[in-house]
């Protein structure tokens, strides 16, 4: 069984024992946590959203918090000698281990959901 995912403006295909590098969630180490934005499930039959399929969901285990690769931008103006300017910028991301797809029930599944950082500071900032 697999499913289209979408978290951190991306979408993914996943399936059970998939390993996946997303954008930073609220979540630490070891912690269990639910993609709830699933937009297709498939297997014997697939079921496609509309566009978010109701009651489906991927449960994920988080194994770490990591960096992605230094991304090195050069800017340079010709007939200026002294204006180069060098920025690098390492984005934040977060190691998830899928462990089921589930194509009904997400409700029940007690598992917290997967909350962006920004999301997460949005919802925190309110409830002050």
């Amino acid at each position: 069984m697999f499913a289209v995912l979408k978290t951190g403006g991306k979408q993914y295909k996943v399936q059970a024992g998939d390993v996946l590098r997303v954008e930073l969630i609220a979540a630490t180490a070891g912690d269990k946590v639910q993609f709830n934005e699933i937009l297709m499930v498939g297997g014997d039959t697939l079921t496609v959203g509309a566009p978010l399929v109701e009651g489906a969901a991927v449960v994920a285990e988080v194994i770490d918090n990591i960096k992605a690769d230094k991304v090195i931008t050069l800017h340079k103006r010709r007939r200026k000698h002294s204006s180069q300017r060098t920025r690098g910028h390492r984005q934040k991301l977060t190691l998830v281990r899928v462990t089921e797809v589930l194509a009904s029930g997400a409700d029940k599944s007690g598992v917290k959901e997967a909350v962006g950082t920004a999301a997460a500071r949005r919802t925190a900032h309110e409830a002050k």
